[in-house]
């Protein structure tokens, strides 16, 4: 089961990546589960990758263990 859904508004952990954008704020776009997930989703480890759009139209794909809820933008 996934911790976001679409639409929710998350925050990008300090710990991500560079290339995630650490501490922007997103929308989730789309949720990849275990069983949604193949050949592009192998570069990530197991569990919830999202697709996240950030306010400037870019999006990317991130792993779960990357994002907290925000409640307000």
């Amino acid at each position: 089961m996934s911790k976001f859904n679409y639409n929710d508004i998350v925050g990008v952990s300090l710990d991500a990546p560079a290339e995630c954008r650490p501490c922007s704020i997103a929308w989730v776009v789309g949720v990849f589960n275990d069983e949604d997930r193949w050949g592009y989703f192998d570069q990530f480890p197991a569990g919830t990758v999202y697709t996240i759009e950030f306010e400037d139209g870019s999006s990317i794909e991130i792993h779960e263990q990357y994002l907290a809820r925000v409640l307000e933008p």
